[in-house]
């Protein structure tokens, strides 16, 4: 197996998540993301393209090839393993996870990871809701909408966070709603589209939670 450096790694994964959403992805976007300079990122991208890991042309915008995919989704795999690592056996906090797993996800032994993967017990989604890619790279997504787009009274659960910035996900902890809890949609004002929540917590107690609109762009459900 190739190993690739840490930065190397970090561009790889970062053009994944991009691409995603946008297909070619610029020198500046990526430079952004990165919160690096765009020279430093053309750099990069040469080298990228020279061990062909993507598909490059100078001010056309650069998509990882298939190989490089393939190695963006080994990053995305351990990363979001030992997210759940830390957040089930270690019991961080789902915003701590991230940072750390952002250094372990450059373990690239493919036994370890395999190992952890079965003494997990082959999770399928990470503590934010994300799906983990399985060994050879296949992922599987659960049907999942917004949760401003929730009819009212229709029982649902929460199954994925958008944002997972730490000030997201500290707001989302102190009003009690994590991945795995079970919400109805009880109002929905017309003045500022803020929703009015019925939650059952941790502790099994039913409770009413107020959320912006900005906080609900970030929350997807599922039907229960």
């Amino acid at each position: 197996m190739v190993n690739y450096s840490t930065s190397e790694e970090n561009h790889i994964k970062a053009i994944f998540h991009l691409q995603t959403h946008s297909g070619n992805v610029s020198t500046n976007e990526l430079a952004r993301e990165l919160r690096t300079k765009p020279a430093s990122v053309t750099d990069m991208m040469k080298k990228l393209r020279d061990k062909k890991l993507l598909h490059y042309q100078p001010y056309q915008g650069f998509r990882l090839s298939t190989e490089g995919k393939k190695v963006a989704l080994g990053i995305v795999r351990r990363h979001r393993l030992w997210e759940y690592f830390l957040a089930e056996k270690l019991k961080f906090s789902w915003e701590e996870v991230h940072a750390v797993a952002e250094e372990l996800e450059h373990v690239s032994s493919r036994k370890l990871i395999d190992k952890l993967d079965e003494y997990l017990g082959f999770p399928r989604f990470d503590p934010h809701g994300d799906p983990i890619p399985d060994t050879e790279g296949r992922i599987r997504y659960n049907p999942q909408i917004c949760i401003t787009a929730l009819e009212l009274n229709l029982p649902a659960q929460i199954c994925h966070v958008s944002d997972q910035s730490k000030e997201l996900l500290e707001l989302l902890e102190h009003k009690q709603l994590r991945i795995g809890t079970k919400v109805e949609v009880k109002k929905k004002f017309d003045f500022d589209q803020s929703l009015e929540l019925r939650i059952k917590t941790a502790t099994k107690q039913t409770a009413s939670v107020m959320i912006s609109v900005q906080l609900a762009q970030n929350i997807f459900v599922k039907h229960v």
